[in-house]
């Protein structure tokens, strides 16, 4: 095996969660080059990944790809996305190739009959499916995160009362029904005792802005002033990580930190809970259970359907916050 390509397009989390694939591959055929094809806008998260020979990135259309795909004369392509674009990409490209089992029927039989005949199993082992036959198998060392060493560092930003140490707290996410509401953000960060962090993209920074109003000096918001790896290097010094089901979520259990992960209208059972094999004890999950509404989706939606958000706003705030503290004294 000379060449190898692995296809997964976004999203932060989801590639993530693809490279003990990497790694593996890497261990198992030491001479092999790696490449790994993505949208343009996540290559910062595998810049400087040990494991990968090159990053092939596309833009709007997959098309501007194939050439350079096949001048590239792939050995074999692990197709970890599996949709109609990657499908595409290996049939443009021929050759041998494999991918893994997606279960999209069982997730909408969940979704809406909460019919529940999903496996047992994270979806990085579903993801090993597909390179079983090549004799590849899990080293249980769980997620990489590599940080680029030329990343101009984020703790110069931070003020000064939180270089002793601070818990991170995550409200960003692509879809609102699995953030947690503002107002419950700031109920929590007042019952934390200790400085706090807030991380989000430029989306958030209206609701860090007021939950740093809020609670005063205490917090101190970095949503939107802060690249994907910057983030990461405060997930990285963070004591505790307080987080809804996003990609700094699968970060922190790369980094192996202590993570209270908060869910709203997704469940564990779609195989994305934070993925630490080695301690499971690291890390604790929030959610409301006995709502015959959840899940709602397998993604999330902009606002609940029902216009309750009971899986939200029925968190125990108070129970979060003595974990973090918990934690904290760890």
């Amino acid at each position: 095996m000379k060449k190898l390509l692995v296809i997964r397009f976004s999203s932060i989390g989801d590639i993530i969660l693809t490279t003990p694939i990497v790694r593996c591959l890497k261990k198992y055929f030491p001479e092999c080059e790696i490449h790994y094809l993505t949208k343009q806008a996540f290559k910062p998260i595998l810049k400087a990944n040990p494991y990968i020979t090159k990053i092939i990135t596309i833009d709007k259309r997959i098309n501007e790809a194939i050439p350079i795909l096949r001048a590239e004369k792939y050995d074999y392509v692990v197709d970890l996305h599996k949709n109609f674009r990657s499908i595409g990409v290996r049939l443009a490209l021929g050759g041998k190739s494999s991918s893994f089992p997606k279960l999209n029927f069982k997730k909408w039989l969940l979704v809406n009959f909460k019919i529940n005949l999903l496996p047992n199993i994270h979806i990085v082992d579903r993801y090993f499916e597909a390179i079983e036959s090549m004799g590849v198998k899990n080293d249980n060392s769980g997620l990489d995160y590599f940080i680029p060493e030329m990343e101009p560092s984020a703790f110069d930003l931070i003020p000064e009362s939180h270089r002793s140490g601070y818990v991170a707290m995550v409200i960003g996410g692509k879809h609102k029904t699995k953030q947690m509401p503002v107002e419950l953000s700031v109920r929590l960060v007042k019952e934390i005792s200790y400085p706090v962090i807030i991380l989000g993209g430029p989306d958030d920074s209206t609701e860090g802005s007021i939950i740093e109003s809020e609670a005063g000096n205490q917090v101190w918001s970095a949503c939107g002033k802060l690249s994907i790896n910057q983030s990461a290097m405060l997930i990285k010094q963070a004591k505790v990580v307080i987080t809804n089901d996003t990609g700094l979520m699968h970060i922190a259990a790369a980094f192996k930190k202590q993570i209270i992960s908060i869910w709203g209208n997704t469940i564990q059972e779609f195989g994305m809970y934070p993925y630490i094999p080695s301690n499971k004890d690291l890390y604790r999950i929030f959610e409301v259970n006995g709502l015959d509404c959840r899940p709602c989706s397998k993604i999330g939606f902009d606002k609940c359907p029902k216009k309750h958000f009971n899986c939200m706003m029925k968190q125990d705030i108070n129970a979060i916050a003595m974990c973090t503290s918990k934690m904290w004294e760890n």
